[in-house]
């Protein structure tokens, strides 16, 4: 543990704090500046002028990214009926209703992802306490609560992302991995970018992007200059 602490110091010298870097050099020494043995994923936070106690401004949604985040990940649907073949159909890795319910409420989480039928949200309402802290609520502003479980499953499994405001302003989003070629990363970066500027509301007044950091999952956070990025 002390061998990586003085690794993380070693590597942690050759970012400049207070400095803002081009969008390719901000990923490439992400890349250079990664610890993990193991192969990292990489995160872009923007930091936005947003209150999320705001309807109008608490950002939140999901797209899928062309490259994917280096990871395929675990569906659970929950539906009745026709729709569980529709399910199992597109992919997905768990099927059913009510019997995956009483697993979650005994401490089963072997899934990344629900994707959810309306007619099922009454139910699942009452694990609110448990799947709520964890991020895994079903909402129809990402696309996890739908009649369409075929494009909800494949476009999960193809890379598909969820970004949401903190009550600080901050959107952490994953990009990919370490091991992704610079361009791809890059392309994750300007797309979330432009999503978000798109995205702002009308009532936001002053500097929308306020700052945007990358990193990988042990490494330290490098600021990205938001003019780079824009210029894309």
């Amino acid at each position: 543990m002390a061998k990586r602490s003085r690794k993380y110091a070693e590597l942690a010298q050759l970012v400049d704090r207070n400095k803002r870097y081009p969008l390719e050099e901000a990923v490439e020494l992400a890349k250079k500046t990664n610890v993990a043995k193991f192969d990292a994923t990489v995160e872009v936070t923007f930091r936005l002028n947003l209150d999320s106690r705001k309807a109008e401004q608490n950002l939140r949604g999901a797209i899928v990214l062309p490259h994917g985040i280096g990871k395929t990940q675990t569906v659970l649907v929950l539906t009745k009926g026709n729709k569980q073949e529709e399910a199992k159909a597109a992919g997905a890795d768990y099927v059913g209703d009510v019997e995956y319910l009483e697993k979650i409420k005994g401490g089963w989480f072997d899934f990344d992802v629900i994707v959810a039928t309306p007619d099922m949200m009454g139910e699942l309402g009452k694990l609110g306490k448990i799947l709520g802290p964890k991020g895994l609520m079903p909402n129809a502003k990402t696309g996890t609560v739908t009649m369409d479980i075929e494009k909800a499953v494949k476009e999960i499994k193809a890379g598909k992302v969820t970004y949401r405001v903190d009550k600080t302003g901050n959107v952490p989003t994953i990009i990919g991995k370490v091991s992704f070629d610079t361009d791809k990363l890059v392309e994750h970066v300007v797309i979330l970018y432009n999503t978000f500027i798109r995205l702002k509301p009308s009532t936001v007044k002053g500097v929308y992007v306020k700052n945007i950091s990358i990193s990988t999952s042990m490494g330290p956070g490098i600021k990205i200059a938001p003019e780079s990025i824009a210029t894309k």
